[in-house]
């Protein structure tokens, strides 16, 4: 069983996917989807055990050996990603089985190939097929965004379609230029050609250059974040959330393509530039939580400005920073999840005020502290997970180049979150007024409410176990900053030598 663990994260949304397609049924999709997403969890929680050995799980499909055939590598940070995407996953689903998956067609089938695309991006071991997860992905995202209609998310699927498809075509033109520079795709044979000669290292250069473009536009780096906060404030409530790791697939695969492959080959190519962009990032978004107008605007802000602080890390190529980095991306993911499902609810009990910062009827008392458990992690307030996870960055990045300047764009942007969260807390919360239409009085459906917390107590309960969390964010720190191993381990010691002798 083990031999086949690592493509079961693929394979199970994806038969569930084609069950799903084949009931007529809501009520068949929806229990479908539940069983699925729950198996993932547990599937991707066995596997975030096992590769806690530190050992690769390597898995050709149809037996074809690297660098030949397609694999996917199972190391632990690839097993803890797609836990991360398993989790949230089902919260989201689990919300959207409330009535909001009946607002149009097909809504189960997509948000599977959804999870099929971003469970493939952190497992797969070669370029090519990281392209293919991509458009699957986005090909589901593209209507999931549009799910329930409306001029607002139609003119944001527009920009995001457009976008994406721009980032695609660079995409492509990178993977080109790298095969016909190196001969392969394979993440590891790539590692490992480049310290050969014979090649031309100002194409290979220029092919990567492309292609941390498309991984930054991914993640929403500044000048290419515009479109990020207007998007994610469009879609739904369970569609923002699932949206809010798909930043986070762009910073997985560029800190993974560093340190395999441009640490030991290329290690300037991401110096200086990459570092004042996040830190502008970080300020852009700052400025953009203070203006928002209503809760799931400020949690659009809040992802690009979670996007901005982990791509302060990748240029650095360092260990600490990186397990730093890794504590606080699951915190911030989870959180920005939490926020557009808490954004939904308190839509639903406000009437005509919604989510908007404005004087309205106060939602039920769950969802206040709900609020506040949420803005004290977000915000970084001790004991919550959001204290834990800036403290261990500002630890690890004081010593870096530029570090004056990242802990005081750091510092500022968090003073900046506290008070934004502080004025729109009391907003939202605790001015009431009246409202020429009633809110509605019915009880909240079980299913959003438990989604909600769900989400809501990650922020303690990463605090709780702040310590195994922390270590094993620093082992696959480790792990992923010994590009050597991984090259060893994919293509193998025999096929590795082979390959050196035969370019020489």
């Amino acid at each position: 069983m083990n031999t086949h663990a690592p493509i079961l994260p693929i394979l199970i949304p994806f038969a569930a996917a084609l069950l799903q397609m084949l009931a007529d049924r809501l009520t068949c999709q929806r229990v479908v989807g539940l069983l699925a997403t729950a198996l993932l969890i547990l599937v991707t929680t066995w596997l975030t055990l096992l590769a806690d050995d530190g050992l690769l799980r390597i898995y050709a499909l149809g037996d074809w050996p690297a660098p030949f055939g397609i694999v996917l590598v199972v190391d632990r940070l690839a097993a803890a990603m797609t836990l991360l995407t398993a989790l949230l996953g089902f919260s989201a689903l689990l919300y959207a089985s409330a009535g909001f998956d009946e607002r149009g067609r097909h809504f189960h089938p997509l948000f599977q190939l959804q999870l099929v695309g971003l469970t493939g991006a952190f497992l797969t071991g070669d370029l090519f097929n990281l392209f293919v997860f991509f458009e699957v992905m986005l090909l589901a995202s593209y209507t999931l965004l549009a799910h329930g209609g409306g001029l607002a998310r139609t003119r944001a699927g527009i920009s995001y379609v457009v976008l994406n498809l721009i980032g695609s075509a660079l995409f492509l033109i990178a993977l080109g230029l790298l095969y016909g520079t190196l001969g392969t795709l394979n993440l590891a044979d790539l590692a490992h050609r480049l310290t050969l000669p014979g090649h031309d290292p100002a194409l290979a250069r220029l092919a990567f250059a492309l292609l941390i473009a498309v991984f930054v536009l991914k993640a929403g780096l500044l000048p290419l974040s515009f479109w990020l906060p207007h998007t994610y404030s469009a879609a739904g409530a369970p569609v923002a959330a699932l949206f809010a790791i798909m930043t986070k697939v762009g910073i997985v695969a560029l800190l993974r393509v560093q340190a395999i492959a441009l640490t030991p080959a290329i290690p300037d190519l991401l110096d200086h530039w990459l570092t004042a962009l996040a830190i502008a990032t970080v300020v852009f978004a700052a400025l953009g939580v203070l203006t928002a107008s209503r809760l799931r605007a400020l949690a659009a802000w809040l992802v690009l400005l979670s996007a901005g602080t982990l791509l302060l890390t990748p240029a650095q190529a360092n260990a600490q920073v990186a397990a730093a980095a890794l504590f606080y991306l699951v915190h911030s993911t989870l959180a920005g999840a939490a926020f557009f499902l808490l954004a939904g609810v308190i839509t639903e009990r406000r009437g005509e005020a919604a989510d908007h910062f404005r004087a309205g009827p106060p939602p039920a008392t769950w969802l206040q502290v709900a609020f506040l458990i949420l803005a004290a992690t977000t915000a970084g307030l001790p004991p919550f997970s959001g204290f834990l996870g800036k403290l261990m960055l500002l630890t690890t990045l004081r010593a870096v180049p530029a570090g004056t300047a990242i802990w005081s764009v750091l510092l500022v942007s968090g003073f900046i979150v506290m008070i934004a969260l502080a004025r729109d807390g009391c907003l939202l919360i605790w001015k009431p007024a009246t409202l020429a239409a009633p809110p509605p009085t019915g009880a909240i459906a079980w299913q959003r409410a438990t989604a909600t917390l769900l989400l809501v107590a990650a922020g303690p309960l990463l605090a709780i176990a702040a310590r195994p969390l922390a270590a094993y964010a620093e082992r696959t720190a480790s792990q992923l900053q010994a590009p050597g191993a991984y090259v060893a381990g994919v293509l193998g010691t025999t096929m590795a030598t082979s390959l050196r002798k035969a370019a020489q």
